[in-house]
């Protein structure tokens, strides 16, 4: 609001000054509290029900069983982690009140907080973490598995008290212990029974701040106010319905007539994101995404008779104009990708990697050196391009790829298919030549890159991990020696060695530094306070 000015001409007779100056001053000071009123942030308000949307539809309503970015938008408002993370991506205590690391950095003490609920009544405790931790963290969870990797045990001295203890320092541990990273299973519902195939994974019975009510498959997924939480007077909502719209034109209608009032991760193609802002109906949000800092990249299988050729590898990287791709498909929500390491991560990124700027001169004389000259129609040879199923801006880019190869004689076909049949044909049949998909990279490596290069996730079935089938003892020992490295230091000279070797060898191409956004209607708060927002609870969130 401008500030309002009044403006008083001089005059000589001093009743009129008087009256002149009295009626000023009201007139400011109401033009001062009406400024100060619009300024000030509106209280939050409890009730009503938020209309969410979710795409594609979960396979599972658990996180600790799977990763992937639709489950964790459920699961992260039943279960809580140990910790939440700011918009700086510093920790703040969820279940776990307080915590500190030994001076040798072999033990982490998580003091947890008192009185904590489950959904089904029975009280919270440090066993429910032992449990988590012992039997799905470090078993299951496809990053958690190699974070905990030196961790021996995890000692409870009594119920509100947790002590991980380790062979040698886990240092990344303290960024992933939140609602999505490492949820907290119930102990009394899962122990001795098949963790992967209990009923509870999609009728979850966690700690957080909404209740599992029903899931109408196909149509949406509801979750009610916890009256029990812990983090008195939250949340706000009494509700959220959280449905399932495929089509990304039926989701941008809704999120433009308040039938959808929050999508996150990009729900609608750029160029639709920009117009529903400019239309004033929803707003665009680039933050909460600092505690994932996604990054879209181009597996090559390595066992194809031409992408074994790391001469062909980096012919098509050559071919590939990254900024083209921004522009052209994402819209500008990116960045052209110099390693896997994105240049978010500012302590651990190498800028100095091997870099492959837009050249197809440089990319046919890569192929032509290899062998893999252009037949009489121009072809080199074919290739397929398994995309992730996230909707149109991946498909989109599989065809800017297309267009791109062609001009250097290689025909892509473009395969689609559900999430279920991407992540098995990718990362447990490994039957593709290339796949185009995304990990976040949170805020250590050793959380969100790493598994895509250790060999020991090669043919696992777990997605997101090892599809190329890249092989190199070296990058193999980097991994395992910054997994329990002593300082901070050391990891960040290990990593670099690791972006150095893996951007030669090119088992995997980086493509983007994705700025994920979230379309959300302007009558909602409360969802910019948190660094991990977009993969977190909205126990903050409320309607105006």
């Amino acid at each position: 609001m401008p500030a309002h000015t009044v403006r008083i001409a001089h005059v000589t007779h001093a009743a009129r000054t008087r009256i002149l100056l009295a009626a000023f001053t009201l007139v400011s000071g109401a033009a001062q509290l009406a400024h100060a009123a619009s300024a000030a942030p509106a209280a939050p308000k409890s009730g009503g029900t938020l209309l969410a949307i979710v795409q594609p539809e979960p396979v599972t309503l658990t996180g600790a069983v799977n990763t992937a970015q639709p489950t964790s938008l459920i699961s992260t408002n039943v279960y809580d982690g140990l910790l939440s993370y700011d918009s700086a991506l510093k920790p703040h205590g969820e279940l776990a009140e307080r915590w500190e690391v030994s001076k040798d950095g072999l033990a982490i003490t998580f003091h947890l907080r008192r009185g904590v609920k489950w959904h089904d009544g029975k009280p919270f405790t440090s066993a429910d973490v032992k449990w988590s931790v012992e039997n799905v963290w470090k078993t299951l969870h496809p990053r958690n598995k190699a974070i905990l990797v030196n961790l021996t045990q995890v000692d409870t001295p009594d119920e509100l008290t947790a002590v991980f203890r380790f062979t040698k320092p886990s240092l990344a541990l303290l960024s992933t212990v939140n609602s999505w990273g490492a949820p907290v299973l119930p102990k009394h519902i899962y122990e001795g029974a098949d963790i992967l195939n209990n009923p509870n994974n999609n009728k979850p019975i966690g700690t957080g701040a909404f209740v599992f009510k029903e899931w109408s498959r196909g149509s949406h997924i509801t979750l009610e106010r916890n009256p029990e939480y812990w983090d008195k007077g939250k949340p706000y909502l009494d509700k959220i319905i959280f449905k399932v719209v495929p089509d990304a034109g039926a989701r941008a209608a809704q999120l433009e007539n308040g039938e959808g009032q929050y999508a996150v991760f990009s729900p609608v193609p750029p160029k639709e994101a920009q117009r529903l802002a400019a239309s004033g109906k929803a707003k665009v949000e680039t933050a909460g995404y600092q505690w994932s800092s996604p990054v879209m990249y181009l597996d090559f299988n390595l066992d194809n008779k031409y992408l074994k050729d790391a001469r062909v590898r980096r012919a098509i990287a050559y071919a590939t104009n990254l900024d083209g791709l921004n522009k052209v498909v994402w819209y500008g929500y990116g960045k052209p990708a110099v390693s896997i390491v994105p240049s978010t991560l500012t302590q651990f990124f190498d800028g100095g990697v091997p870099r492959y700027g837009y050249d197809t001169r440089k990319a046919e004389a890569l192929l032509d050196e290899a062998g893999f000259k252009r037949g009489a129609d121009g072809v080199r040879f074919t290739l397929s391009n398994d995309y992730l199923p996230y909707g149109d801006d991946y498909r989109r880019t599989a065809e800017y790829l297309k267009q791109s190869w062609k001009r250097i004689g290689i025909e892509l076909n473009i395969r689609s298919q559900d999430t279920a049949a991407f992540t098995k044909r990718v990362y447990g049949d490994r039957d593709f030549d290339t796949s185009i998909s995304y990990n976040a990279s949170f805020p250590d490596p050793q959380i969100g890159l790493t598994r895509m290069y250790w060999s020991g996730w090669i043919g696992k079935n777990v997605p997101w991990t090892n599809a190329s089938g890249y092989n190199n003892k070296e990058v193999d020992e980097i991994i395992e020696q910054a997994q329990g490295a002593a300082t901070q230091a050391e990891r960040v000279t290990l990593f670099k060695r690791f972006q150095q070797i893996t951007q030669t060898d090119l088992p995997t191409l980086p493509l983007l530094e994705l700025h994920f956004f979230t379309v959300h209607s302007p009558r909602l708060h409360g969802i910019d306070v948190r660094g991990d927002q977009s993969q977190g609870s909205l126990k903050n969130a409320w309607l105006e």
